[in-house]
């Protein structure tokens, strides 16, 4: 793995964009076509829209995404597919956009559609509670199913509320169809953007814990191409001290 420490948002967006274009070009150029898996939420904010305006032939990207709440229409301001279509789909002109609807429902087909090849890159985030999608401790590390169905925890549910997306914690629907662990895992390479001094904590758990599915950010460490993206905030418990890679 390897930790890139920017200064701020803004240039950890610009970073890890121009990195993971790379990474498409690459793909692109060596078979014709790329598949990227995005995570959402107020943390990738500054990388999705940085990312938006690289050079990249976005109609032979195939793009997946990680999560949704159970129920949630989409008209609502923290629907995961509203996100998306708002500040990505919308944008650039792609082969084809594979989304978690609300409903358990979706699975088969998502699944069917993630298998038809590999992920070549997956911007994976970890969240306050150190869940990646919305996978929270403790975290299934062993389900082979691409999505799963899971219940978000107390804290999942408070960040949620303070990034904006609800007025409470029961306002905050209790489930979401996640990706799987295994299924985040298998993409060629995992770019986690972990910017500001709320996911501190977070970052500090995933850097000083062997795998754990307590901390199931944990589990990215053991990928050979991880590259984990901080911001001085964010990184400011592990600038000093040791850390277990």
């Amino acid at each position: 793995m390897e930790i890139r420490i920017c200064k701020n948002p803004d240039e950890l967006g610009k970073s890890a964009a121009t990195y993971v274009a790379e990474i498409l070009r690459g793909c692109i150029a060596e078979k014709g076509e790329a598949r990227i898996a995005l995570s959402t939420g107020a943390s990738q904010f500054d990388t999705i829209a940085a990312l938006i305006k690289e050079d990249v032939d976005w109609s032979r990207v195939e793009m997946f995404h990680l999560d949704e709440y159970v129920g949630l229409d989409e008209r609502h301001k923290a629907s995961f597919r509203k996100y998306l279509k708002e500040r990505f789909i919308s944008k650039v002109n792609l082969k084809a956009a594979h989304l978690v609807e609300a409903d358990p429902a979706c699975i088969p087909e998502l699944t069917e559609e993630i298998r038809r090849s590999p992920i070549d890159v997956g911007l994976i985030g970890i969240g306050e509670n150190a869940h990646i999608a919305f996978n929270d401790p403790p975290a299934d590390f062993d389900t082979e199913d691409a999505y799963i169905v899971v219940n978000l925890n107390d804290t999942c549910k408070r960040q949620q509320v303070g990034e904006g997306w609800f007025a409470t914690v029961d306002d905050v629907p209790k489930q979401a169809i996640s990706m799987s662990v295994r299924q985040i895992l298998s993409c060629r390479h995992i770019v986690s953007c972990v910017p500001y001094a709320v996911k501190a904590k977070a970052v500090h758990a995933t850097m000083t814990n062997k795998t754990t599915n307590t901390v199931p950010a944990t589990i990215l460490k053991g990928h050979d191409r991880f590259v984990l993206y901080v911001d001085k905030d964010s990184a400011k418990d592990i600038l000093t001290g040791d850390v277990a890679l």
